[in-house]
């Protein structure tokens, strides 16, 4: 294996000197005056190329090599140019382009730029970071037609294929997502970032993403599958990454304002503000969200502020630092047993439950242009952060009591006489992430100048230190949201743990981008891990007899170090079938940590084994995708993810429900997406009509391949429905555009012995059972007047009953229902001052 190992490192770092590239500079102007054009882009599809023009309307692309090249300008207000240059030394030109013969709103501008670039994977190296060989998506947020004024993560996710979704969080306030078999809960499996930087609590030892930042203010989403490991660390999930909108390239001041209502008291603001003058650009937005619940009980407020400044040090050089707050205060209704949710879906049987977020996230970023081939990025960012949460979810340790109907007992005044669990995070870390990227054409000392994009090596480190905490104990008898601790007031409160969570990364990683030939492409890579996870607190031991009753609760110390050291290797290779098409193949190893700051959080649900370890596995993507004559693109691949160790929960010879490490598992799956322009397919010259349809399909099969654990072994996997359908019909005329889109989500398993729904009498009903297959069809209008836009719809316009969670704890214990039919409608208003 060290062999292995050492040959990959051999062939990742094995470039060259650089040989200079080609410099093609272009002068974008109007056609009809002359004058520059100063938001223009270029795009060179054969090298997945785009660049964008500065102030003064110069575009300045660096070309691996010369012939004949093709060349896309595109501009907002302009008709779209194509042209062909024959290229053999560094050349600069003018490029006219015409203005449109009609004033097209923001909505169908929106939409020309979507038309043009359909379906727009990951380029295969794109800001300082390679892409090559893997499974890609990205999605373009101002091009949706959706209740982005509650985060609808149904619609925002229509186009990426296989996504799982909880939507149990009211108002879209977090976001829980996951893929090919990996529990949604709070993307917990997925790498999340925001403009390239970690904004989860702490990547390794609690990798919960409590902060999402409304959908009005994300440029796109860009999603990366399994193979993402080896650049963005240890998940099987891969990369989430949230590019938000940036400052303007032309000069001006640009407002947007954009106000909200919808069923259940919703209410959302969003405004903001950004700035261009030369060398100095600005971004900020401030966003205001409540809302009453679709239950009772369930009624939440936000506030979330973020800056963004820009400034070109010297003409190679760039800093950027960006700030983020969010806070939220939500009421939690509790979760459902199945009888209950049969019987009134929005029944609340809590009233005392709350949970709070504090987040505040930094990021200062430093980008340098050293020579036309060799660039560097660094990003040192911090977070300081907390999570709050208080409330009754039934007795620790009580067997043969329901968590979800036991009773939260009054006295005779009508007072509470239960203390609620309370439990305090806080989240505090500093990382920096250095990335250096360089091109070049000599490969064992021989250069080949015919190749038309250059072998690209990516290097780069991590440096990661976490000092988290966690405590929990006695709260308040009181029903408002009071998150102080009362030990004083319940000396003999069981569930109760002080920790420390203290943790160290260290990681280096590399990657290289062969171009065999001009179609062919192998990109080996590997990332060194160096894990350093400590515990250090006290909390108690409970023993219960089998009626319940506690026989031992006593206090001990628990102080751990787990130090890992580790390689990850991986491999992808590319063939372009054309210049608009390509098969692509990869294989990596995964690994993902265990979080001590989960093991010592006492829940009544489920108990957690003290000897659970890290999960480790591998992920193979095999892929076809591409563009057929600018109206269909498409995107197929078959994927595998092989598990050992997987953690789940199941019942120990005590009836006690334990989270543990399980056995080995696989799946194996299909992913699919068909993107069809039917109005362009029947008349390539109409501007006014729009209809566009999709189809996103993933089938899933997956299995227990080996287990010690009784009745596991041949057992589906948890989080993974066998369909996962999504297809829509969108379009319009002129200003006045409409989608519609069906999602349909096939049964799937809540735990590893794959349980029947429980007797309503069972102690564990609603706890276990599958999640039924559900339906959702959701509608959205637009129209669109000078610098106005209107927009509303509704979701779940069938009105179905439904949900997506079982949750074990927070907010439950429970099934959480998914909202009802309701409805939305926004107005804003777009102003820019450089028009």
């Amino acid at each position: 294996m060290r062999t292995i190992k050492l040959i990959f490192l051999l062939s990742v770092l094995l470039p060259g000197p650089a040989l200079t590239q080609v410099s093609v500079k272009l002068q974008v102007r109007n056609a009809e005056t002359n004058e520059t054009v100063k938001a223009a882009e270029a795009f060179v599809p054969a090298l997945a190329l785009s660049q964008l023009s500065d102030s003064e309307g110069r575009i300045i692309l660096d070309i691996p090599g010369t012939g004949s090249l093709r060349l896309i300008i595109f501009s907002f207000e302009y008709e779209t140019r194509e042209l062909v240059l024959d290229v053999a030394r560094d050349t600069s030109l003018f490029v006219d382009i015409s203005p449109l013969q009609e004033q097209f709103s923001q909505v169908l501008i929106s939409a020309r730029r979507d038309e043009l670039f359909a379906l727009r994977k990951l380029n295969a190296v794109e800001d300082m970071a390679i892409y090559s060989s893997r499974k890609t998506e990205v999605l373009n947020i101002d091009a949706l037609l959706a209740n982005k004024a509650s985060n609808n993560a149904r619609q925002i996710f229509a186009n990426a294929a296989g996504m799982n979704i909880f939507e149990s969080s009211e108002g879209g306030l977090q976001l829980n997502v996951g893929a090919r078999g990996l529990d949604p809960n709070r993307s917990a499996n997925f790498n999340v970032r925001q403009n390239g930087y970690d904004i989860s609590a702490d990547v390794l030892g609690y990798p919960e993403s409590y902060y999402t930042p409304p959908a009005d203010a994300i440029d796109e989403i860009q999603i990366v599958r399994g193979a993402a490991s080896l650049q963005y660390g240890t998940q099987f999930g891969g990369l989430l990454n949230f590019r938000l909108k940036k400052p303007p390239v032309q000069e001006g001041i640009h407002i947007k304002l954009r106000q909200s209502l919808g069923s259940f008291g919703l209410f959302n603001s969003f405004n903001s503000f950004a700035y261009r003058k030369k060398n100095l650009g600005t971004y900020a937005f401030v966003n205001f969200r409540r809302g009453d619940g679709y239950r009772n009980f369930s009624g939440y407020k936000s506030l979330n502020l973020y800056g963004r400044v820009d400034l070109d040090i010297k003409p190679n050089a760039k800093l950027i630092l960006e700030h983020s707050y969010f806070n939220y205060l939500a009421q939690q209704a509790g979760g459902l047993t199945d009888e209950q949710f049969l019987e009134d879906p929005r029944m609340a049987s809590r009233e005392r439950n709350w949970f709070k977020v504090n987040w505040n996230l930094s990021s200062l970023q430093y980008r340098q242009k050293i020579t036309d081939n060799t660039r560097l990025k660094l990003n040192v960012f911090a977070l300081n952060a907390g999570r709050d949460a208080i409330g009754f979810r039934g007795t620790a340790g009580a067997l043969n009591v329901n968590p979800i109907t036991e009773l939260d007992e009054r006295n005779v005044n009508g007072e509470y006489i239960n203390a609620r669990d309370l439990i305090v995070g806080r989240f505090r870390n500093i990382g920096a992430e250095i990335r250096f990227l360089h091109s070049y054409y000599h490969l064992f000392g021989k250069a080949n100048d015919k190749l038309k994009a250059p072998n690209t090596l990516l290097a780069g480190a991590k440096f990661y230190t976490a000092d988290n905490s966690s405590e929990q104990g006695p709260g308040s008898r009181g029903t408002d949201a009071d998150f102080s601790l009362r030990e004083d007031m319940f000396p003999d409160y069981p569930n109760r743990s002080d920790f420390d969570f203290p943790n160290d990364n260290i990681a280096l990683f590399a990657e290289n981008i062969f171009n065999i030939t001009d179609r062919l492409s192998v990109t080996p890579g590997l990332r060194y891990e160096y894990i350093l996870t400590r515990s250090e607190g006290v909390y108690n031991r409970l023993v219960f007899d089998n009626a319940g009753n506690v026989l031992l609760n006593e206090t001990l110390d628990d102080n751990r170090r787990l130090k890992r050291n580790f390689v990850l290797l991986g491999i992808g290779a590319s063939y372009k079938l054309s210049a608009q098409s390509e098969i692509f193949t990869n294989v990596t190893e995964n690994y993902r940590s265990v979080t001590f700051s989960d093991i010592r959080v006492v829940n009544p649900s489920f108990i957690i084994d003290p000897e659970i370890r890290d999960e480790s596995g591998y992920s193979f993507d095999l892929g076809w995708r591409g563009v057929h004559k600018s109206v269909l693109s498409y995107d197929f691949g078959l994927f595998t993810i092989l598990y050992d160790d997987r953690i789940g929960i199941i019942l120990d010879d005590r009836a006690n429900r334990v989270r543990k490490n399980i056995g080995t598992a696989r799946i194996l799956g299909i992913e699919s997406l068909l993107q069809w322009n039917i109005s362009k397919t029947l008349d390539p010259e109409n501007k006014d009509y729009k209809l566009n349809s999709f189809i996103n399909l993933a089938l899933s099969d997956s299995e227990y391949i080996e287990s010690e654990e009784n009745n596991v072994e041949g057992k589906q996997l948890e989080f993974v429905p066998s369909v996962n359908l999504r297809t829509g019909l969108s379009g319009g005329y002129k200003d006045l555009l409409f989608n519609v889109q069906y999602s349909y989500i096939g049964r799937q398993f809540t735990d590893v012995e794959n349980s029947s729904v429980a007797n309503p009498g069972d102690s564990r009903a609603g706890l276990i059972g599958p999640i039924p297959a559900y339906s959702v069809v959701d509608i959205s209008l637009s129209y669109s007047y000078s610098k106005y836009n209107l927009e509303c719809g509704i979701n779940n316009l069938m009105g179905n009953n439904y949900f997506t969670q079982r949750a074990t704890g927070y907010p439950g214990p429970g099934i959480i229902p998914s909202a009802g039919r309701n409805f939305y409608i926004s107005l804003s208003y777009d102003f820019f001052s450089g028009e």
